[in-house]
C-alpha cells in the first residue's frame, strides 16, 4: 500500500547559514555600530544578545527574514521572552522540531473530517499516512498544504 509521512524538521545546515547570514548583517548595519549584538546558535535554540529590548525586536526580524531566505518556515520559530542578564538583555528563540501529540491529533482529526480514503496513524512525531491509490495520497498532501496546522509540515519517506 502507498504511504508517507508528515513530519515537522528543520534543517540544522540551512539554521546554521540563516545564523551566519544574520550576524554578518547586524555587523553591516547602521544602526548596530559600535553595539554588542550577535545571534549563537546551539542545536535547535538560537541566542539573541544585544543591548536593549529594540534591538532584539530588530534582531529577530533579520532572524526571520535570513530564516526564509534559506527556505526555512518562519512558522518554526517559538520566540521566547526576552530577560536582562548584565548590561545586555537576551532572548531564545526555538525551532519546532517534530509534531507534538496535541498537532499531530489535529493532524489526524482533519484528515478524518474530509473524509479522504485513507488511514492516518500517529507514530512518535511523524503521522502516517496509508491509501490503497497514490491520488488519494496526493490529495490528502495538497489539502495540508493549504490547512492551518500552526506549524510547517513536510511530507516524505514515499512509498509505492
Amino acid at each position: 500500500m502507498p504511504s508517507f509521512d508528515i513530519v515537522s524538521e528543520v534543517e540544522l545546515h540551512e539554521l546554521t547559514n540563516a545564523v551566519d547570514q544574520s550576524n554578518r548583517l547586524i555587523s553591516n548595519r547602521f544602526d548596530f555600530k559600535g553595539v554588542d549584538a550577535l545571534f549563537e546558535r546551539n542545536d535547535r535554540q538560537v541566542t539573541l544578545t544585544a543591548e536593549g529590548d529594540f534591538q532584539l525586536q530588530q534582531m529577530v526580524d533579520i532572524l526571520r527574514s535570513a530564516l526564509m531566505k534559506c527556505k526555512i518556515d518562519p512558522a518554526a520559530m517559538d520566540v521566547g521572552q526576552w530577560a536582562t542578564s548584565g548590561k545586555g538583555v537576551k532572548q531564545v528563540v526555538t525551532m519546532k522540531h517534530g509534531l507534538d501529540k496535541e498537532v499531530a491529533k489535529k493532524v489526524v482529526k482533519m484528515i478524518k473530517d474530509e473524509k479522504f480514503k485513507v488511514q492516518a496513524s500517529i507514530q512518535g512525531e511523524t503521522v502516517r499516512v496509508t491509501g490503497k491509490k497514490r491520488d488519494d495520497l496526493q490529495e490528502v498532501m495538497g489539502f495540508l498544504r493549504g490547512a492551518d496546522i500552526g506549524q510547517p509540515v513536510q511530507f516524505n519517506n514515499f512509498r509505492d
